[in-house]
């Protein structure tokens, strides 16, 4: 019998809070190497960086790894509907890259960011110039060939899904059991699973059980802007170099739409096959050498 894979993460070297605008805070995490090169991570929607960790593990030995989640996902707090947007994700990296430098000092750094989260630096008036290099993992963007109301269709289906998702579980047991059936994360390493319900679920205030960190009708609003910003980048004004790694666009998608982006010169674009849009989930070593690689040609590393 094959033993069941239980992930743990460890504790950070550091832990700071970062107060926005608005007044939430967003929770900055240090881990891996001081001296190397520092990574900024952040995550999809709905999830949290933590999860991630089947990937970022591969890079503590060799990098200086900062994660942080966005509002009202993972360590942070729930803030308030009406500024849980896209301009506020983007002000609010803005202001993380702030704290990071005050916090851990000014050093050479690369962004890498998974799905939504990729909006951000993206439509941040930086360009990308606070970056040596980002790396992407399927970001929400349209297909130069892709006629715009199919994003729209397509966000629209999936807004609807997440508004209506089940948001309470009387044991974190009763999640995993739920998504056990779901195709979403059928792909993905051994332990997800498990590592999904710990950092996407927190216990109910208000009574027994667990419930969503970041509630489903803030992930559907994200959802249904998705498509007003995703025409929004203009990856000819970057002003660092960029590799965006997409799901395969052969296979159903989980999301939103696979992207083929080899007809933008500025991009190194590459998807990895058999791969959802949950890859670095799915095909952790991959990314991680996909990542090296880019950085390598880069002359980063």
């Amino acid at each position: 019998m094959v033993p069941e894979v239980v992930w743990t993460l460890p504790e950070p070297l550091s832990v700071e809070e970062v107060t926005m605008d608005d007044g939430t805070v967003i929770v900055l995490r240090r881990h891996g190497n001081p001296d190397g090169m520092r990574v900024v991570l952040c995550h999809g929607n709905g999830l949290a960086i933590d999860l991630y960790y089947p990937f970022w593990s591969l890079l503590t030995d060799e990098f200086d790894v900062v994660v942080y989640d966005l509002r009202s996902h993972g360590w942070n707090v729930v803030s308030d509907l009406s500024n849980h947007t896209f301009p506020t994700f983007v002000d609010d990296h803005d202001s993380v890259l702030e704290a990071i430098d005050d916090h851990f000092g000014e050093k050479l750094q690369v962004g890498v960011f998974h799905s939504i989260s990729s909006m951000a630096p993206l439509l941040s008036s930086t360009l990308g110039s606070r970056y040596s290099a980002l790396i992407l993992f399927d970001p929400p963007l349209r297909n130069p060939r892709q006629v715009r109301h199919e994003l729209d269709e397509a966000a629209r289906r999936a807004a609807e899904l997440a508004a209506k998702r089940s948001h309470r579980f009387k044991t974190r047991e009763a999640f995993i059991d739920l998504i056990s059936f779901s195709p979403t994360f059928k792909l993905a390493v051994p332990g997800v699973q498990d590592l999904l319900a710990k950092t996407t679920l927190r216990e109910c205030v208000d009574g027994p059980g667990f419930e969503l960190r970041c509630p489903r009708e803030h992930e559907a609003q994200i959802i249904a802007h998705a498509s007003i910003f995703a025409v929004l980048v203009d990856f000819g004004a970057m002003q660092c170099p960029i590799k965006v790694v997409g799901a395969d666009p052969t296979l159903p998608y989980s999301y939103l739409p696979a992207i083929d982006l080899s007809e933008i010169l500025t991009v190194d674009y590459d998807f990895l096959p058999d791969a959802t849009h949950f890859l670095q989930l799915e095909q952790p070593a991959k990314c991680r050498d996909e990542m090296r690689e880019f950085l390598t040609q880069a002359g980063l590393i």
